[in-house]
Parts: C-alpha cells; sequence; structure tokens
C-alpha cells in the first residue's frame, strides 16, 4: 500500500461500498488508527454477512471506512474510521448520518453504537448527531499499552423516527 499524503487539502472524496478488494489496505489502516483493531477476518465476516459498509476515497487512497449492522427494529454501528489525515473535515459525520439514513430506510426504530470513554471527540461527533449515552461497560475494551488498563465503553443510543415498520403484523382471520 502507498503511503498516505501528510494533508489531503482539497478533500474530493467520492463514497462507494466496502469490497473483499480494499480489505488488506483497510486492515493496515485499522491498525494503524486503532489500539484494539479489527481483522482483514472481521472485515470479511462483516461483508460476508451483508452489513452495509462504505469506504471515501481521495486522491486515489481509503480515508474513511464504516460497518453498521441491521437487525429487525434496530442497528449498530459497527465501526467508523477516519485516517488523521483526514479528520475534522466532516467525513466520521457523513458515514454517521448515512448510516442513520440507511438504518431508518430499513425499519430501525433504534442505533446503537459503543465507544471508548477516551474518545472524546467521536462521543462529541456522535452526541451532536443525535446520540445519547445510555450504559457503561466497564473494561469492555483492550487496554491501548501493556501498561494501561482495559477501558470502559459508553453505550449511546439513537432514537430513529422509522420510515417504515420492522415487521408488518397481520392482524388474525376474524371467525
Amino acid at each position: 500500500m502507498a503511503t498516505l499524503p501528510s494533508t489531503f487539502p482539497r478533500m474530493s472524496v467520492a463514497w462507494r461500498p466496502l469490497t473483499d478488494a480494499d480489505l488488506p489496505g483497510v486492515a493496515v489502516l485499522e491498525a494503524r488508527i486503532h489500539a484494539a483493531p479489527w481483522t482483514i477476518g472481521n472485515f470479511h465476516d462483516a461483508l460476508a454477512s451483508g452489513y452495509p459498509a462504505r469506504v471515501a476515497i481521495c486522491d486515489g487512497h481509503i480515508v474513511a471506512y464504516g460497518v453498521l449492522m441491521l437487525a429487525p427494529g434496530e442497528a449498530q454501528i459497527l465501526n467508523i474510521s477516519v485516517v488523521p489525515e483526514a479528520r475534522r473535515v466532516g467525513l466520521g459525520r457523513w458515514l454517521v448520518v448515512h448510516f442513520l439514513d440507511e438504518a431508518q430506510q430499513h425499519g430501525a426504530e433504534q442505533c446503537f453504537l459503543e465507544v471508548r470513554v477516551s474518545n472524546s471527540a467521536a462521543i462529541a461527533l456522535y452526541e451532536s448527531t443525535g446520540f445519547a449515552r445510555i450504559a457503561r461497560r466497564t473494561s469492555y475494551y483492550p487496554a491501548a499499552t501493556e501498561e494501561a488498563p482495559r477501558e470502559d465503553a459508553l453505550v449511546m443510543r439513537h432514537g430513529l423516527a422509522s420510515a417504515r415498520p420492522a415487521l408488518t403484523l397481520i392482524p388474525p382471520a376474524q371467525p
């Protein structure tokens, strides 16, 4: 994989679905971005399961990606990642809003996510898009370093005004 530029001044971004061909490069970025990164296998399993996943391409490089899981009546954002050189220009926000819209279109009434309690930038992003803190998972994340303790996760929820019901109930037949 080629080295990323130190900045992306133009930020002309093209969004498209994440594909198997992207996984080696995404895995390298994931290991660079996260203390407890997903593996290629994790991403492959997500794609094989049909989870919606997107990548942002800028100047021929993947600069952001994300994975959403859909279930009856709800969704969970599993991964939102932006390379450090491309942060603070709205890519993470685009992914969150896109996934919320996709969840709503699939009948989800709520969307969840988990985030490290130390990730104040991500927490601020999620709160600004309508997520609320609902729980804390103690020692959820692996330690960022060998010397550090495991880290708590905030569980956040976004209530969605569902465009269509997740399930259509058929009334019982009248005698």
